[in-house]
């Protein structure tokens, strides 16, 4: 499936459904839809994004996930019973993070904390860290476990996995996807029988 630019932006502002099933240990929060997002309904959709290639190098789940078409039940499945949910910072779909004010950052940080508190997954793995700087009014946080805790969930603040954040790789990536999925008691696949993720980094 392809997109003309024009379809894309038809889907500026638009909100996508949080993925969340039963049992969610580790919810990632990104900072918002994009716009290819948006037009699949599926999260981290666009071609070039490493969120599924960083989980399934992590070991989070057992097949490379192409959400690009959109999420497929056996895909969506997969990541349920994981124990992993997806939701976002803010709810609108922009071309780029960017676009969004910091009103809009920090009224989705109140929003994500009331979501936490009815999921109330072990660990929030914001992806992220200037988003998270903002949406929680925290200038100086730096990456990985915070001492803020919502409830009982844990926070954690991860590296977003979008093709622009060009400081990390799948395998960087995955590491510190890993990290959370570990502390937050998911089960993590042996790496023996899975063939490396493809794609660039």
């Amino acid at each position: 499936m392809g997109f003309t630019r024009e379809q894309l932006l038809a889907y500026s502002d638009t909100t996508v459904p949080d993925l969340i099933g039963p049992g969610c240990r580790l919810l990632f929060s990104g900072i918002n839809p994009g716009l290819w997002t948006a037009a699949t309904g599926a999260h981290f959709a666009r071609p070039g994004n490493r969120f599924y290639p960083a989980l399934y190098t992590a070991g989070i789940v057992d097949h490379l996930i192409d959400a690009s078409d959109g999420m497929t039940f056996a895909d969506r499945n997969a990541l349920v019973e994981a124990g992993i949910g997806i939701t976002n910072v803010a709810p609108r779909a922009t071309a780029k993070a960017s676009e969004l004010s910091a009103d809009e950052l920090r009224a989705g940080g109140e929003a994500l904390v009331e979501r936490v508190h009815e999921v109330a997954p072990t660990i929030l793995a914001v992806l992220g860290i200037t988003a998270y700087r903002t949406a929680f009014h925290e200038p100086k946080a730096a990456p990985g476990p915070q001492d803020r805790t919502i409830g009982e969930t844990q926070v954690w603040v991860l590296p977003n996995p979008s093709g622009l954040n060009a400081h990390e790789t799948v395998d960087t990536l995955a590491a510190a996807y890993r990290a959370a999925a570990e502390a937050a008691g998911v089960r993590i696949l042996p790496a023996a029988g899975r063939p490396p993720a493809p794609g660039p980094g």
